[in-house]
């Protein structure tokens, strides 16, 4: 009876599944970089709730209990700490977020003399809108969407986001570092616009550029949204 009882049990069954997760540099005074989250969502509300964030505590030094204070802090704003990075294994509590590695850098910085080249990204064609609610991560290359992206739904690409209709949801370019990345669209409506970690929310884009054919690409350290011509 216990062989055949051995031979019935199964695997258990594993599968990967990987996700897009923002990544907090606090700075000090922590207080202000708090104020810098708030206004972040006042001008969004919901943007960071429900999204997995890793805390990257490398460029502070904070004790034991500032880790938890900091902590504390972005629970009170709905804001959901998957793990933390940049600190010793010490100086957190069990009751704490993991302790994270192996975590891939997003940006690429060549070395010289020798040029790097950035590998020109494959594509994703979407021929459907994007519904409310609906994700689409193609963190390979870009993407485009023949129809519309409706509010609250969400684009993530490695490369440039093309929209042949309105875009009202969020997109977000050049995730993995390319920031020649675009994203065009015939009609911005945008709730969020991001290229390579820069970003604008709604409220940032210029009200005469509403409803209009727009694109929006990096200039040095600042995104620019303009009139698509």
């Amino acid at each position: 009876m216990e062989a055949a009882a051995k031979s019935q049990r199964q695997m258990v069954r594993l599968r990967g599944r990987s996700y897009v997760a923002f990544v907090f540099t606090p700075t000090v005074p922590i207080q202000d970089w708090l104020l810098e989250i708030d206004a972040t969502i006042a001008r969004s509300p919901g943007f960071f709730a429900g999204r997995p964030v890793v805390v990257d505590l490398s460029s502070v030094d904070l004790s034991q209990s500032g880790i938890g204070h900091l902590l504390t802090s972005l629970q009170d704003r709905n804001i959901r700490v998957l793990g933390i990075e940049g600190v010793e294994e010490a100086r957190l509590t069990p009751s704490m977020p993991p302790l994270l590695s192996g975590g891939r850098s997003c940006v690429v910085e060549p070395s010289a003399p020798k040029k790097v080249e950035t590998k020109k990204p494959t594509s994703l064609l979407l021929e459907s809108p994007v519904r409310s609610g609906q994700t689409v991560i193609f963190p390979e290359g870009d993407i485009t969407i023949l129809g519309s992206v409706g509010s609250g739904a969400e684009i993530v690409a490695g490369g440039s986001i093309h929209v042949y209709g309105a875009l009202r949801g969020r997109a977000m370019a050049g995730v993995n570092g390319y920031t020649s990345a675009r994203i065009y669209c015939q009609k911005i409506e945008a709730e969020l616009l991001a290229i390579d970690g820069f970003y604008q929310t709604a409220d940032d884009i210029d009200e005469a550029l509403r409803g209009r054919p727009a694109q929006a690409f990096l200039q040095g350290n600042a995104m620019r949204i303009t009139e698509l011509n």
